[in-house]
């Protein structure tokens, strides 16, 4: 094994290190989620948390052995990319650029990859699943970690504190101008728990969701002969139609029924529907 000279950290890190190693290939790496901050923001203090830019790509689970998606299913990196990778448990975004998700995410999808494709990925970590204490901690040994590595292909996302809502909204409102998705905020004294609470927030301005399509509406006017909506039902069993955010090529070859799109919304209705849906993307499978 591998040493690390990383001063007090090294204590901490023998305490997890082995049964991380032990996860092996989980169906499900029971990752934590965030929630919205545009939900919660009224009832929710952020003078406790960091935050940096979200990233649109593809989050990756690396157990100390093998490199995953959030739900568990194998990534097949280049041996050159694994082997840069540390003998613990390390969460990211496995990023090539600001509206590149498309790109990125048939890369990852690759069973045999592509030396050329993956040189264009960079692995931007976030967390440390395993790790004891809280947030702050966790991002001092992993800031330390990917130092040690040192290759420019695995990074640790940069976090600043939060000064003021005046301060943040300013930040969003600039990476929002680069193509930026959102921003992330980490509670800094919170421990790493799985499922969705608010040790992890996100900033977005709107929702997005998954839903299943389940039925193709026809178009009437100048989409008659091409998919006018998508009737979807979401994760509870809810069934709307998703009519706006596609282009006319992806109303000639919709998605296929019972594939899984994401759309935005802005909160609900009355009637808890989405407002104002629309199509963002076909979901990969993970």
């Amino acid at each position: 094994m591998k040493t690390h000279n990383l001063g007090l950290a090294s204590l901490a890190l023998s305490l997890f290190c082995a049964p991380t190693v032990a996860i092996g290939v989980s169906s499900d790496p029971n990752l934590q989620q965030a929630s919205s901050l545009d939900e919660k923001r009224e009832t929710i203090d952020l003078s406790h948390y960091l935050y940096t830019e979200k990233l649109d790509g593809v989050r990756g689970y690396w157990d100390g052995r093998k490199l995953m998606t959030r739900t568990g299913k194998p990534i097949h990196a280049p041996a050159w990319f694994l082997s840069a990778l540390p003998e613990i448990a390390v969460e990211g975004e496995l990023w090539i650029g600001r509206g590149q998700f498309e790109r990125v995410s048939g890369i990852v999808r690759t069973n045999e990859p592509n030396d050329e494709n993956w040189r264009d990925v960079t692995f931007w970590l976030f967390d440390l699943p395993h790790y004891p204490g809280d947030y702050k901690t966790r991002k001092q040994f992993l800031d330390q970690t990917v130092t040690r590595i040192n290759v420019p292909f695995i990074r640790a996302v940069n976090v600043k504190p939060f000064t003021s809502d005046l301060q943040l909204q300013r930040d969003w409102q600039l990476w929002q101008k680069q193509g930026a998705e959102g921003v992330m905020l980490y509670k800094e004294d919170a421990l790493y728990l799985p499922g969705r609470g608010t040790a992890l927030l996100k900033l977005k301005g709107y929702e997005d969701a998954e839903a299943t399509v389940i039925e193709i509406l026809e178009g009437k006017g100048k989409y008659r002969g091409m998919m006018g909506a998508l009737l979807v039902e979401s994760a509870n069993g809810v069934r709307f139609k998703v009519g706006s955010g596609f282009t006319d090529e992806q109303r000639k070859t919709p998605p296929a029924i019972g594939s899984q799109i994401t759309y935005r919304y802005n909160g609900l209705t009355r009637n808890g529907l989405p407002r104002f849906a629309r199509f963002e993307r076909l979901r990969p499978e993970e």
